[in-house]
């Protein structure tokens, strides 16, 4: 299932969800070479996140041969950064135009159940704690990790906790054939992260590269527990009566 429309109207320009993603389309363009081979490469080592090399579990000097004869080296130290960094950076078009998507259709009007800056705030905290998980699930490992889809996991887990029952309209393939189909959001949003659960377990042991289905289920957990301490009563209310406003009314 693919969204593409939801029946949540934006009160707010969303500001934040806006700069967020010009710095993901900035970062890819301008320091990953919009994916042309040795910026995207260097790019993913020197600004990824390598869990084992912020917690000194893999020797330094670790080698990961990237294809096309490129290598990334593990360093001595954890770069810090990098806890950060990761979040804005993507492996491909496809990873970047993806995540983009699913956060301007969910993060605006979780925007607007907060204030700007604590909008920002649980984005990245949603983002750290995505991290947090994937590095748990392997702590060894020596390959770096890029994407903002943890962080957009804690936006989709605030969604279900705000708005479980607006409808999400998706695309759905029935074999060569694609069909809409109106959803309440918390089934698509509960599907989504029965996924990422189950990709999350089948991914224990596995060597190489792939998509870190742990930090998807990290942030979107986070989303849930922390957004209502983020959440603002008054605007969450404005929010919704601005929702279910009939076309041609000025207020209640």
């Amino acid at each position: 299932m693919f969204p593409y429309h939801d029946e949540n109207v934006t009160q707010r320009t969303p500001v934040v969800t806006m700069a967020i993603i010009a710095a993901c389309v900035l970062a890819w363009l301008f320091v990953q070479g919009a994916g042309a081979g040795l910026p995207l490469a260097a790019s993913v080592c020197n600004y990824g996140l390598i869990a084992g090399e912020l917690l000194g579990t893999v020797p330094a000097g670790t080698e990961w041969h990237m294809g096309d004869g490129l290598v990334c080296v593990v360093d001595p130290g954890p770069e810090l950064r990098n806890v950060f960094t990761h979040m804005f950076l993507h492996g491909s078009w496809m990873h970047l135009l993806g995540n983009m998507w699913f956060l301007w259709l969910f993060g605006n009007n979780i925007e607007d159940s907060m204030s700007r800056v604590r909008f920002l705030i649980f984005y990245l905290g949603c983002g750290l704690a995505a991290a947090a998980l994937q590095v748990w699930a392997d702590t060894a490992s020596f390959i770096p990790m890029v994407g903002a889809s943890g962080a957009i996991s804690g936006v989709m887990g605030a969604y279900l906790v705000l708005f479980p029952r607006v409808r999400v309209y998706t695309l759905v393939p029935l074999g060569f054939f694609l069909t809409t189909i109106a959803l309440p959001a918390w089934v698509m949003l509960i599907y989504w992260f029965v996924l990422q659960t189950i990709g999350g377990f089948a991914s224990i042991g596995a060597e190489g590269g792939g998509v870190a289905c742990w930090a998807h289920v990290g942030g979107f957990v986070a989303g849930l527990v922390f957004v209502k301490l983020f959440v603002q009563r008054n605007r969450l209310v404005t929010h919704e009566r601005s929702r279910w406003q009939p076309v041609g009314r000025q207020g209640w």
